[in-house]
């Protein structure tokens, strides 16, 4: 079964609602990414169209030129009408050659920096989400000054939900276990192809109630098509992960399936999963990824999958399988 993009779903205990499928800002800010301004408000407009409400973007994306894009191709509409959500933790700063660099500050004040930083660059006078980005080697920082700044905006109302984005899922399990947020954004680390790690992640959110926005669904490109020189999380990938990428593929085409599909489908038959988040550079990408949402998967496919060892025992699969 496939699923409607345009699903509206709690975003944890937060009274925040968001789409199932969300537009990621990552790459709306060139020069890899959507080429120009006007591409990325053709973009936002076709996510409209589609149902899509729910946006995020960060500083660290384009160095501040997607939060500008994004908040400009959504000034059409009233605030109210969408989700938007952004990140902490990185401050754009002159380097000594005077280029503007993403500088570590997950400290309180540079908590209170940054939004307002974003906030002029949105053209915006507040946000709905706010995650603490990637604190991979700053747990101490985050989950005292850059928590204690998130914790204080949402008590105070001037942000509605917060949580922690990164690609790996034990530092956001210690956050569940620590702090109280609403939502985490796990990116690459519960995908088709990669989601060995993430167990305890899933169970200790669905038993606290967080939810669980799923980026990196393609795996940085290799489960959009497993081709020599395709890309696992950020890198070339290696023989191992595209010769699994391989069988995976297989196995979809005996059911006549699109490995895309698959992929994007899979996390949502995880209850712990609330949105799927994903980046695009075109109009063509956008419609891509919502046909793949509603492509309808039989149920033997996952049967298959599980018993051909290609999905772990403990994930949960469209169908009950």
């Amino acid at each position: 079964m496939g699923f409607d993009p345009s699903t509206q779903g709690r975003l944890g205990q937060s009274l925040v609602e968001v789409s199932r499928l969300a537009l990621g800002g990552g790459s709306l800010s060139g020069p890899l990414g959507a080429a120009t301004p006007d591409v990325v408000d053709a973009i936002v407009a076709r996510a409209w169209e589609h149902g899509i409400r729910f946006f995020d973007t960060a500083p660290l994306y384009g160095t501040g030129e997607s939060e500008r894009r994004l908040g400009r191709a959504l000034s059409r509409w009233k605030p109210e009408e969408y989700v938007l959500a952004t990140k902490v933790g990185r401050l754009l700063r002159p380097d000594a050659r005077g280029a503007t660099v993403p500088t570590f500050d997950f400290t309180y004040d540079g908590v209170m920096r940054s939004l307002d930083e974003s906030l002029m660059r949105l053209r915006m006078t507040s946000v709905d989400v706010l995650h603490i980005h990637d604190p991979d080697d700053h747990w101490a920082e985050a989950s005292d000054g850059a928590y204690m700044a998130l914790d204080m905006l949402r008590s105070s109302g001037v942000v509605k939900a917060i949580g922690a984005g990164m690609n790996q899922a034990a530092m956001l399990e210690r956050f569940a276990n620590e702090v109280h947020l609403d939502a985490m954004l796990l990116a690459g680390r519960y995908t088709l192809l990669d989601h060995a790690t993430s167990h305890s992640l899933m169970t200790t959110c669905m038993r606290k109630k967080i939810a669980i926005i799923i980026g990196g669904v393609y795996n940085s490109g290799i489960l959009a098509g497993p081709v020599e020189g395709a890309r696992y999380n950020y890198a070339p990938a290696s023989a191992e992960w595209l010769d699994r990428a391989r069988r995976l593929e297989a196995v979809c085409a005996r059911h006549d399936v699109p490995l895309k599909a698959a992929a994007l489908q899979f996390p949502l038959a995880n209850p712990a999963v609330n949105t799927i988040l994903t980046g695009v550079r075109s109009i063509e990408e956008l419609d891509d990824n919502v046909t793949m949402a509603q492509v309808e998967i039989p149920d033997a496919l996952w049967v298959d999958l599980r018993r051909d060892g290609l999905v772990e025992e403990w994930v949960p699969l469209q169908g009950g399988n």
